[in-house]
């Protein structure tokens, strides 16, 4: 029997050309109809493998948050945090035009509830409390979100005369569209080291009982 000239569609086919649909052209943009003709196939073809545009667009969010790395909490909830953190924002700011999907929340993907529990189970195995652990996963989410989705040095005009006569303290911010990366790079480390650093002033000051491995004193 000679072979169908298109390749047999799959729930991993799919869900990747949704993100190359996405990565490319934008979520607004994105439609059952757009991704059909991309993958020379009918709509309802795709049908028979997700019923509904959303559950094609939950497994584009899980198949992003599958890359995320939430094994360090096995090292304690500092090295939990950074690893975590480095690792989501580094599997976002490869697809920027997939992060609203990603900031819309768990909901019911499986991959998303599974980051969560780990990382929530991380910190509370390290002591601390459910609350206070649901508030940190909250943080250390918009300090990632935001770090992928709005970069800031690239958003500055490399046009030197936007910024001479009227605006002198930003006489050198033409030249930071250049050095974007690393400045972003940079800035969302500070920001997540300043956020670890403020959680053990906040144990202390709280008198949460939080520990690492290795250690033999509360943090």
């Amino acid at each position: 029997m000679a072979r169908p000239r298109v390749p047999l569609l799959s729930r991993e086919r799919i869900r990747d050309a949704a993100l190359a649909l996405i990565d490319q052209h934008g979520l607004v943009a994105f439609s059952m109809r757009r991704l059909a003709q991309e993958l020379g196939v009918q709509a309802a073809s795709i049908y028979s493998h997700y019923a509904t545009k959303d559950e094609v667009l939950d497994a584009v969010a899980n198949r992003l948050v599958a890359e995320v790395d939430t094994r360090g909490f096995d090292q304690g909830w500092r090295q939990g945090l950074l690893v975590w953190a480095r690792s989501y924002r580094d599997a976002l700011v490869l697809h920027p035009n997939a992060v609203p999907l990603i900031a819309s929340g768990t909901q019911r993907r499986d991959e998303f509830l599974a980051m969560a529990n780990a990382v929530h189970g991380g910190l509370v195995a390290a002591g601390w409390p459910p609350r206070r652990a649901t508030e940190i996963s909250g943080a250390m989410k918009y300090l990632v979100i935001g770090a992928a989705s709005t970069p800031f040095a690239s958003g500055f005009a490399d046009d030197v005369q936007v910024y001479l006569d009227r605006y002198p303290h930003l006489t050198q911010a033409h030249r930071l569209r250049a050095d974007a990366a690393r400045i972003d790079q940079e800035s969302f480390e500070l920001g997540l080291q300043s956020l670890i650093r403020g959680l053990e002033v906040s144990a202390r000051d709280h008198d949460e009982v939080v520990t690492d491995p290795g250690t033999n004193f509360p943090m």
